[in-house]
């Protein structure tokens, strides 16, 4: 495994790290994602123009869960809704991505292509495997800016004060048909022992929509965690993901505020709802998990290229 260069370690001591430190909630929140089969009238109006914006099939479960308080969740998608249409939100997007794909090669992820067609994958399953994995990869990094700027405004701190976005000439990646989804009553007693471990290694309550969608081919996605998993507890995966956490504080402090949502805005808007503590500490978990998340897929998808 090789050790993070010093170009990835350097973002540690921006202002945005020191302000914004990256930390599990202890003890962790409970969550009450909205699913959405669930969302109807505006919510599930929102939800369709969320996926729309960001162009994805699915509903990141980091959204779902701020959705439960309907007066934060609408307040915060109205505000920035003019930059996600944008080409600077689309072009930190690519940036976030090609930084969290440059690093995860650090953790020298092995391929596994000849294993898997050597356990009779065919070429076919692993390309549909890679289009999976590539929806994750693009779907991720608006979730990940959205979750930075949330907790950013309900810590009290301020975004920009640029207003002006450039329409995006041209679109994201096309969204997939729906994820299928392995869930743990689908599946025999390994299959739940391994859920039962990702939850345990990541120190998270739930398994994320990635890896159930992944999981729906059992033999693949038991080899890609299992490969994954070790390098987690490790000096280099802990700095590659502090770097991604600051690298999205980066961002989001550059990226325009065209509608100039302000703290005070989001949390009188969070109140209504629940607790400031409350909301702030589904912010703060999210946004914790998420760069681990990115780096998973980083890694799921190095495993698949060719050998």
């Amino acid at each position: 495994m090789k050790t993070p260069s010093n170009d990835m370690t350097t973002r540690g001591s921006t202002r945005a790290a020191a302000m914004l430190p990256r930390r599990l909630p202890d003890p962790l929140p409970t969550i009450h994602p909205v699913a959405e089969r669930e969302a109807d009238g505006p919510l599930r109006a929102t939800y369709e123009d969320t996926k729309r914006i960001l162009q994805v099939p699915w509903m990141g479960v980091v959204t779902m869960a701020l959705a439960h308080y309907p007066r934060f969740y609408a307040a915060l998608w109205q505000g920035l809704r003019p930059l996600y249409e944008s080409r600077q939100f689309i072009e930190a997007c690519q940036r976030l991505r090609a930084r969290v794909e440059h690093h995860a090669s650090h953790l020298a992820p092995g391929s596994l292509v000849a294993d898997l067609l050597e356990e009779g994958y065919s070429h076919r399953e692993l390309e549909e495997i890679r289009r999976l994995i590539e929806v994750f990869s693009h779907g991720n990094m608006p979730y990940l800016l959205i979750a930075s700027q949330a907790r950013t405004l309900m810590e009290g701190l301020p975004l920009s004060t640029a207003t002006e976005v450039t329409p995006a000439s041209t679109a994201p990646p096309a969204k997939a048909g729906s994820l299928i989804l392995m869930e743990p009553h689908h599946g025999n007693s390994e299959h739940k022992a391994l859920y039962r471990q990702i939850r345990t290694t990541l120190g998270l309550p739930f398994v994320n929509t990635d890896y159930r969608a992944l999981a729906r081919w059992p033999g693949y996605f038991t080899r890609a965690w299992h490969d994954l998993a070790p390098r987690i507890d490790s000096e280099s995966y802990r700095a590659i993901t502090q770097d991604i956490h600051v690298t999205a504080l980066d961002l989001v402090a550059e990226l325009p505020n065209p509608n100039q949502l302000l703290p005070q805005q989001l949390t009188a808007a969070a109140v209504q709802d629940a607790s400031h503590e409350e909301v702030l500490e589904v912010t703060r978990l999210f946004q914790y998990l998420l760069p681990g998340l990115v780096t998973n897929i980083a890694v799921f998808r190095a495993q698949l290229m060719s050998s």
